[in-house]
């Protein structure tokens, strides 16, 4: 994983200051993208401690399309935005499976529907795998006011070539050091879920970012981590079944070698 201790290096060199929406201040870089080869290894970072499980559950509950914390999330990721009855609005899981669409009548009346854009994806791959719109959005402009936190990593798109299948992710806002991890060991998983399905080889997974930021003050900690050697990648074996159908023992991670967890404050 030395690209992403390559892009934490590049942001303490060429970062700016920033004032942000915590009030904590940041060192932000504008327009990074890091490639992350899903061959030669799941791309978990390796200079501390990943928590794979929290991961793994919150990428089943987006997949559901779940909303709230108290739907079988049993990870605390979202605890800090979610209401007193644990919602968070429309977020990622809502917009992947239920985006809202209205369809007018000739009466003059709308009629509410869904469209679930994992589905279309999987179709889309399998059915028209040159397709240039295998693309899945979470930022919906007229739901952004309903969601407790609007979008950080907001789209994705994927790209079938002789027999593997990449994925991209546009993420419009970075927490480098807390999120970051989480993030790129998140999508790859996804791209090997999705791969797995549509019988492809999940090849690269490709980290576009907006905003890319350290906190203040997460700066000792970066450079700490900076000081470690990256160990070898581990691997993740997913059972054999359907998309939809798979569940979090379903999944296995193998020959995790990392170092010590680095506490990081989480702006809120």
């Amino acid at each position: 994983m030395r690209a992403y201790l390559d892009l934490i290096q590049s942001i303490l060199d060429h970062g700016e200051e920033k004032s942000d929406r915590t009030g904590t201040g940041t060192l932000s870089l504008f327009g990074t993208q890091t490639r992350y080869d899903c061959r030669d290894g799941f791309p978990l970072v390796t200079t501390k401690k990943v928590y794979f499980d929290s991961m793994l559950r919150e990428l089943l509950w987006f997949i559901r399309g779940a909303t709230n914390i108290n739907d079988d999330l049993h990870t605390k990721i979202w605890d800090a935005w979610a209401d007193a009855d644990g919602n968070l609005g429309p977020i990622y899981g809502y917009q992947w499976r239920f985006w809202e669409k209205f369809t007018p009548h000739p009466d003059g009346s709308t009629q509410k529907t869904h469209v679930d854009q994992l589905s279309q994806l999987i179709d889309g791959i399998k059915n028209n795998p040159d397709s240039r719109r295998h693309l899945v959005s979470a930022w919906n402009v007229a739901d952004i006011d309903r969601m407790a936190l609007p979008p950080c990593h907001t789209f994705f798109q994927c790209y079938v070539s002789n027999g593997c299948l990449d994925l991209q992710l546009y993420q419009r806002s970075a927490d480098v050091a807390v999120g970051v991890p989480f993030n790129i060991a998140s999508y790859a998983l996804l791209l090997m879920m999705l791969a797995n399905e549509c019988q492809l080889t999940p090849r690269y997974f490709i980290h576009t970012i907006g905003d890319a930021h350290l906190y203040l003050n997460h700066l000792d900690g970066v450079k700490d981590q900076l000081t470690r050697a990256p160990k070898p990648k581990p691997t993740v074996t997913i059972a054999n079944k359907g998309f939809f159908d798979l569940a979090f023992e379903d999944f296995t991670l193998k020959n995790y070698i990392h170092d010590d967890f680095i506490k990081f404050k989480v702006a809120v």
